[in-house]
């Protein structure tokens, strides 16, 4: 069992940056694929990024490439979405989200989920 917590949301200006934070309970965390996901209203949530339990691999969306960067610290129980370079789109809720698979961008596929934070992005 995994329960997650974000952080780090708010109000930022169009160029603006910030971070996201998840912090994870249980001893298991180092051995999930964690990812962030946004969720704005009337629409699917959309995945964002994902990083392996060891943080060899991590993965991005097209979208926010070279704009984003997925980062964790396992001895912290704690995994990070640093957002550079925001958008007025980017502008939704955000959740972080845990599973035990090497990687997948389908939401359907993980396990557990954080309360969401949300990221508004004023122009």
């Amino acid at each position: 069992q995994v329960q997650l917590a974000e952080s780090g949301g708010g109000l930022v200006q169009a160029g603006g940056s910030l971070r996201l934070s998840c912090a994870a309970s249980g001893r298991a965390f180092s051995t999930y694929t964690m990812a962030w996901f946004r969720q704005a209203p009337g629409k699917e949530r959309e995945f964002r990024a994902a990083i392996t339990w060891s943080a060899a691999r991590t993965y991005y969306a097209d979208s926010v490439k070279g704009r984003f960067t997925i980062s964790r610290d396992n001895a912290k129980n704690t995994v990070y979405l640093q957002m550079n370079s925001l958008k007025p789109e980017d502008t939704a809720v955000y959740y972080c989200a845990a599973w035990r698979g090497e990687y997948t961008a389908y939401a359907g596929a993980y396990d557990y989920w954080g309360q969401g934070t949300q990221v508004t992005v004023s122009s």
